[in-house]
């Protein structure tokens, strides 16, 4: 018997992890009380997915118990004690904008449960693997200091920069910038991970993700980028563009290309390791561009307005360096680009009954 516990197995990430790990033939523990119902009302509910791996996962075992209660935790992780081989932590308030109306709420999912999990590893399954979803959002805003060039469609990196082929490498710092509430509890669980790492000896790895993304995502207004733009593409709903011109630059990494990261980590794990994690030179778009893939695949027109004032921390240009994983891993590599993942989402979500117009 080899658990793999996962927190969020509802969310994009988890669901996915879910799917893979029970491929490769270890059993299935999730835990999630659907708080992103929570977070971004009942659109954003993850209840959909819990269902399906209950369906669908042979032997899933789900938990509804909150990720913050401590008592609730060591119980889980003692049921299963030295079965566990590997606990994936996708559970998180995912939120710029969510966290900072509620920054305790947000700082207790984000940090003090990260805590609360890392001491259920040690106590109970101290051989385990702890995989993290960690965020760019910890380099906080630290990238809009690089020398940046305004194009007719994105904003890039100086070419004769170190960072303009392959994007941002771990060696930026972390300090001294401005994260946003959110970017700041994930900061602390980012450090608390590898600190288990490296103090304690624990088996930890942070995935410092850039836009995750893919058809099993549960878009809403205030997380999941192209999840929602492609929701609001297909049913006309507006859409707003927040500063920088729609100019700003992410990276897409697509949710089941980040979990063979996890699983290629999980084979051969290494103490305290941190990775950036992100479609980089090989999957990224503006907001306009974005927005024009999105017209070309619907056929419609987008209905957006544009608003001056960005999110407060927010990145111009971020594009992963991942080129440290993957000489570690060298089997591992990107296999879904922009213009795949967002045909995906389009592909999934056009049968939704809610958009009588879909077959217009």
């Amino acid at each position: 018997m080899s658990v793999c516990i996962i927190t969020g197995s509802g969310g994009l990430i988890g669901g996915e992890t879910a799917g893979f790990f029970s491929a490769k033939g270890l059993d299935i523990v999730g835990i999630d009380n659907d708080m992103r119902s929570y977070f971004f009302g009942p659109q954003a509910s993850t209840q959909w997915c819990i269902k399906k791996l209950q369906n669908t996962v042979p032997g899933y075992t789900h938990f509804s118990d909150d990720i913050r209660d401590e008592v609730a935790m060591n119980k889980i992780f003692s049921r299963y004690a030295d079965n566990i081989s590997v606990v994936v932590h996708t559970a998180a308030q995912p939120s710029h904008d969510w966290a900072a109306r509620e920054p305790l709420t947000d700082f207790n999912i984000n940090a003090r449960a990260t805590l609360i999990l890392l001491e259920a590893t040690r106590t109970y399954c101290p051989n385990a693997a702890f995989i993290y979803t960690s965020t760019n959002k910890v380099y906080g805003d630290t990238p809009n200091d690089l020398p940046l060039v305004e194009k007719e469609t994105r904003f890039e990196i100086e070419r004769s920069h170190p960072w303009f082929e392959n994007g941002i490498d771990e060696s930026m710092s972390i300090d001294a910038s401005t994260h946003s509430v959110f970017g700041a509890s994930k900061a602390a669980a980012d450090i608390m991970v590898q600190e288990y790492g490296k103090y304690f000896g624990l088996k930890t790895v942070c995935f410092r993700g850039g836009c995750l993304t893919g058809s099993g995502h549960s878009g809403a207004e205030l997380h999941g980028f192209l999840a929602y733009l492609v929701k609001c593409g297909i049913s006309g709903t507006p859409y707003t563009v927040l500063g920088y011109k729609g100019k700003q630059v992410r990276d897409n990494i697509h949710s089941s290309d980040l979990v063979r990261m996890f699983w290629h980590y999980f084979k051969d794990p290494t103490v305290g390791e941190v990775y950036n994690a992100g479609g980089g030179r090989f999957s990224n778009c503006s907001m306009i561009e974005a927005i024009a893939i999105c017209e070309k695949i619907t056929g419609r027109t987008f209905n957006y307005t544009y608003s001056d004032h960005n999110r407060v921390g927010d990145h111009i240009w971020w594009i992963s360096d991942t080129s440290k994983f993957q000489t570690r891993y060298p089997n591992w590599k990107h296999t879904y680009g922009i213009k795949m993942i967002i045909q995906e989402i389009y592909d999934n979500q056009r049968s939704y009954t809610s958009y009588p117009h879909i077959n217009d």
